[in-house]
C-alpha cells in the first residue's frame, strides 16, 4: 500500500503523525460494491459505501526524534526490557523514510502486574490509541478476522474495524490473555494471527466479511499472557517475548508514587491535595498489585476529601480483602 509524507504539528511527546498511508485500494472496494445485487447484503453494501466515503488513507506515526521516555521508565520500572525494545524500534525509524515498525511483543507475567497498563501507556506515547481484544471471551476466530457475509448477523472483525473505522494505519492492538483463548471452538480464535503477526502476509490481510485486502502490516501488536505453555509455538515464534517480573518493594513504592501524582494531575480536584503521597501511604500501597493501587488511591482521595483534608492517610485506604490481593514481590 502507498505512503506519502505530510506535515503535521508535533505532539508534546515529539512523535507527530508525519505521513499518510493507504490501508486499502479504492478500486477493490468499487468492484465489490458493483457486484452486489440491489437489495442484497445491506450491511455489506453499507460497509463498502463507508469505506469509499472515508477513503483509504490513514495517519501513520513517524517519529521526529527519540522521545523522552524517562517518565515511562519511572512508572513502569519492571518493564525496562520491553521499553528498551520500543526505543530501539523508534531509533530505527528516526531520520529515515520508513514508518515506525514494532515487532509484535508478548508480555508474560502474573495477573495484575500491569501488562495492559503498559500497552495503554505505549499507545499514549505513540498517539495512535489502543484497542483491547480480550481473548478470554473470544470463542471464534471471526472476532479478529470477520465472518462471511453469507452468515446471519455477520460483521467485520476487530482488525478491519481498527483500520477502516479508525484514524491510524498503525494502531496499537492488544490481544489480552492470549493464553486464555477458547480451544473448544469450531474455529481457532488465534487463526488470523498466523498471518497478521507476519509483516509480509499482513500487508494483504483479507477480512472474511468485506473480502477486500487491508494493509495491516503497520499494526503494533501487544499480547499478554500468564502462561506461555498454552500459546501455540508458531505464534510464539512471531513475537518478542518479555518475561515481566513482579516489582520489587522499592519499585512498587515508585509505581504507587507515580500513580498518586498522575491521578492528582488528571483531575480538577487534584490541586486540593498535597503534591506527594505520605511515606506510610506508599508503604501500604506497595503491598498491592499495580492494578489495585489506582482503585485504592481513588478511595483514599475520596475519604480524605470527605474528611476535609488535603492529604491521604493510611486509614483512608481500603484494606486488602485477603492475602490473595497482595503482590508477590521480588527481593
Amino acid at each position: 500500500m502507498e505512503s506519502r509524507s505530510t506535515a503535521l504539528t508535533a505532539t508534546p511527546i515529539h512523535l507527530p503523525v508525519a505521513s499518510m498511508r493507504s490501508v486499502y485500494q479504492t478500486q477493490d472496494v468499487e468492484r465489490k460494491l458493483a457486484k452486489l445485487q440491489s437489495k442484497e447484503h445491506e450491511q455489506l453494501r453499507s460497509t463498502y459505501e463507508r469505506m469509499l466515503e472515508r477513503g483509504p488513507e490513514r495517519f501513520q506515526v513517524k517519529p521526529s526524534g527519540i522521545p523522552e521516555m524517562a517518565a515511562l521508565y519511572q512508572s513502569l520500572p519492571n518493564f525496562t526490557e520491553a521499553l528498551d525494545d520500543v526505543r530501539r524500534h523508534v531509533a530505527l525509524s528516526h531520520d529515515s523514510p520508513d514508518g515506525l515498525e514494532v515487532t509484535p511483543m508478548l508480555l508474560l507475567g502474573p495477573p495484575g502486574i500491569g501488562k495492559t497498563h503498559f500497552a495503554r501507556k505505549l499507545a499514549e506515547l505513540l498517539g495512535t490509541g489502543m484497542s483491547l481484544l480480550p481473548m478470554s471471551s473470544m470463542t471464534a476466530g471471526w472476532l479478529l478476522s470477520g465472518a462471511s457475509s453469507q452468515w446471519k448477523g455477520a460483521k467485520p472483525g476487530k482488525v478491519f474495524e481498527a483500520l477502516v473505522d479508525g484514524q491510524y494505519a498503525n494502531p496499537v492492538l492488544v490481544v489480552d490473555e492470549i493464553d486464555k483463548a477458547g480451544t473448544e471452538a469450531q474455529y481457532d480464535p488465534l487463526g488470523a494471527l498466523y498471518s497478521l503477526l507476519e509483516h509480509d502476509t499482513a500487508q494483504s490481510f483479507v477480512d472474511e466479511f468485506a473480502e477486500v485486502a487491508i494493509d495491516a502490516s503497520q499494526v503494533i501488536w501487544i499480547t499478554t499472557a500468564n502462561d506461555e505453555r498454552a500459546i501455540p509455538e508458531p505464534i510464539l515464534n512471531r513475537m518478542n517475548v518479555f518475561s515481566i517480573p513482579a516489582p520489587t518493594p522499592e519499585q512498587a513504592r515508585q509505581i504507587a508514587g507515580q500513580l498518586y501524582t498522575g491521578i492528582r494531575s488528571e483531575h480538577g480536584w487534584g490541586p486540593q491535595f498535597q503534591p506527594e503521597a505520605q511515606a506510610d501511604v506508599l508503604d501500604m500501597l506497595a503491598e498491592l498489585a499495580p492494578r489495585e493501587m489506582r482503585r485504592a488511591l481513588m478511595t483514599g482521595f475520596g475519604n480524605a476529601r470527605l474528611d476535609g483534608r488535603d492529604h491521604v492517610r493510611v486509614d483512608d485506604l481500603p484494606r486488602p480483602a485477603s492475602a490473595k490481593s497482595r503482590m508477590g514481590f521480588v527481593h
